[in-house]
C-alpha cells in the first residue's frame, strides 16, 4: 500500500511539473500603424514574467485581415482570444462579459469612457458587460508636407486663416506639386470613415434621427461628385481608389515617400511619421478643413476585446487587468504617440523629441473639440460597418464609371436598409 502511495505521489508530482513547464498560451489578432506592436510586446513580457502561468502569443497581421477576415473567423467559431479591431460593431455579441473573472470590475470599468464600453455590447444588453478596452482615441485629419510648401513658395493656408475650405486647400496643394514636380496633391484612404469627415465638413448630412441613413441628399450627391473631380484632375492617386480591389487601402506610402503634398488619415499616424519619415522632410497634422458644416474630423479608436470562445477566460482577464493599469496604460500611450482612451492616467510625457510629432499631438487634442454630433453619432451607429463600406464600394464604382452616381446611391441605400432590416432595426 505504501508503495502505491508514493507512486501516485510521484506521478502527481511529474504532472505538476508538466504543468508548470507548459502555461497557458493566449493569441492576440493584432495591427500596427507604427511601433505599438513593440511596445505591447514589451508590456507583455513584462506581464509574463510576473505570470508564468501565462504565455502571450501576438500574431501580427496587415489592418485589412483583421477588418475583412477576421469578422468571419469569429463567426466560422474561429476566434482568437483576443483581437485589436476598430469594426468592432460588427461582431457585437461575440465577445467576451470579463465582469466575473476581473478582481475590481468597477475600477477597472471607471478607467474608461462609459460610452465606449456601451458600444461593445448589443443594444438589448442590460448586463453592464465589460467585454473590450480601448487602445486609444483617434481623430481624423489632414497632414502636409510643408518642405515641398517651402519649396514651391507657396504659402501654408493655415498659416495665414482659421478657417480654410477643402477647395482651398487643393488649390494650394496643387499648386505645390505643380511646382515642385511631385506627382499628386492629396492622397486619401479608400475609406468611408475617412471620407464621412471630409463630406460633413462639406455640409453632407446623411443619419436621420431615428439612426436610419438617406445618402439621397443634395449635400452627398454634391461631395460625390467633387470626389470624383479631385480623381479626374488627376490630384490623387488611382490606385488608391480605383485600382485597390475592393478593400479597404490606405495611402500612406505615397505620403511617406514623398509623392503626396497632403494626406488624409488621423493621429494613429503620428508615431508611424516620427520613426519612418525621420529626417526626409518636415511634416506635420493641419487643422480639418472648414465648410458649411462645420470643421470636423471622425471619432474612432482601436479597441482590444476578449472573445467568448476562448478556452481560458480568467487568463484573458488577467491580461486585461494588467493593460488597463494607469501605469502602463500611461507607459503604452506615451511610446507609440496615442491619444488616450482611458480617463485615469496619471501625468506622462510623450517619448518623442520629433518637434513634428509633438505639435501634431497638440493639434489633433484640439480638433477633439472641434467634433460634430454627427461624426459621433455616425462612428457609435451599430449599422457604421455597412454605412462605411457601401461609401467606399459604390462611390469607387460611380468614379469608375462602372455606375451612375444615381445607381451608386441606389445600391448603397438598398445594402444599409437590408441591413438593418435582417437585424429588426
Amino acid at each position: 500500500m505504501r508503495k502505491i502511495v508514493m507512486v501516485a505521489l510521484l506521478l502527481a508530482t511529474m504532472v505538476m511539473g508538466v504543468a508548470a513547464q507548459d502555461p497557458v498560451e493566449i493569441h492576440i489578432t493584432w495591427y500596427d500603424d507604427g511601433n505599438e506592436g513593440a511596445v505591447l510586446r514589451d508590456l507583455l513580457d513584462r506581464f509574463e514574467a510576473e505570470n508564468p502561468d501565462i504565455k502571450v502569443v501576438i500574431d501580427t497581421v496587415a489592418y485589412q485581415v483583421v477588418n475583412e477576415q477576421l469578422p468571419s473567423q469569429v463567426q466560422a467559431g474561429e476566434a482568437p482570444d483576443i483581437a485589436r479591431i476598430t469594426g468592432f460593431q460588427a461582431l457585437l455579441g461575440f465577445y467576451l462579459d470579463m465582469r466575473p473573472h476581473l478582481a475590481d470590475a468597477e475600477t477597472f470599468a471607471s478607467y474608461f469612457p462609459a460610452a465606449t464600453l456601451a458600444s461593445l455590447r448589443k443594444s438589448d444588453d442590460t448586463s453592464e458587460g465589460l467585454y473590450g478596452i480601448p487602445t486609444q482615441f483617434t481623430i481624423t485629419g489632414p497632414y502636409i508636407n510643408r518642405t515641398l510648401f517651402e519649396q514651391a513658395g507657396v504659402a501654408v493656408p493655415s498659416d495665414e486663416s482659421d478657417a480654410v475650405s477643402w477647395d482651398q486647400w487643393l488649390e494650394a496643394a496643387a499648386a505645390v506639386a505643380a511646382a515642385t514636380e511631385t506627382p499628386y496633391a492629396l492622397a486619401f484612404d479608400r475609406s468611408g470613415h475617412r471620407w464621412l469627415g471630409a463630406a460633413i465638413t462639406e455640409g453632407v448630412s446623411i443619419l436621420n434621427e431615428d439612426g436610419s441613413v438617406t445618402y439621397d441628399t443634395e449635400g452627398f450627391r454634391a461631395f460625390a461628385e467633387k470626389f470624383k473631380a479631385w480623381h479626374d484632375n488627376g490630384w490623387m492617386p488611382a490606385e488608391v481608389w480605383l485600382g485597390s480591389g475592393g478593400s479597404y487601402a490606405p495611402a500612406t506610402d505615397f505620403f511617406i515617400n514623398g509623392q503626396a503634398v497632403m494626406y488624409e488619415a488621423g493621429s494613429w499616424q503620428i508615431g508611424n511619421f516620427s520613426n519612418v519619415i525621420g529626417d526626409a522632410f518636415d511634416w506635420e497634422a493641419v487643422p480639418n478643413p472648414t465648410g458649411p458644416g462645420g470643421s470636423t474630423g471622425m471619432p474612432g479608436g482601436a479597441v482590444l476585446v476578449a472573445f467568448a470562445d476562448t478556452e481560458h477566460p480568467a487568463e484573458v482577464a488577467r491580461i486585461f487587468e494588467y493593460l488597463a493599469q494607469p501605469e502602463v496604460y500611461a507607459e503604452f500611450t506615451a511610446r507609440t504617440l496615442f491619444i488616450p482612451g482611458h480617463t485615469s492616467l496619471p501625468e506622462f510625457e510623450y517619448d518623442t523629441e520629433n518637434e513634428s510629432a509633438k505639435a501634431a499631438l497638440n493639434v489633433f487634442k484640439a480638433e477633439a473639440l472641434k467634433l460634430e454630433d454627427q461624426a459621433f453619432a455616425l462612428q457609435y451607429n451599430p449599422f457604421f460597418g455597412p454605412i462605411n463600406v457601401e461609401i467606399r464600394e459604390r462611390l469607387t464604382q460611380y468614379m469608375l464609371g462602372e455606375i451612375s452616381l444615381d445607381d451608386a446611391i441606389s445600391r448603397a441605400q438598398q445594402a444599409v436598409d437590408d441591413a438593418m432590416a435582417a437585424a429588426g432595426s
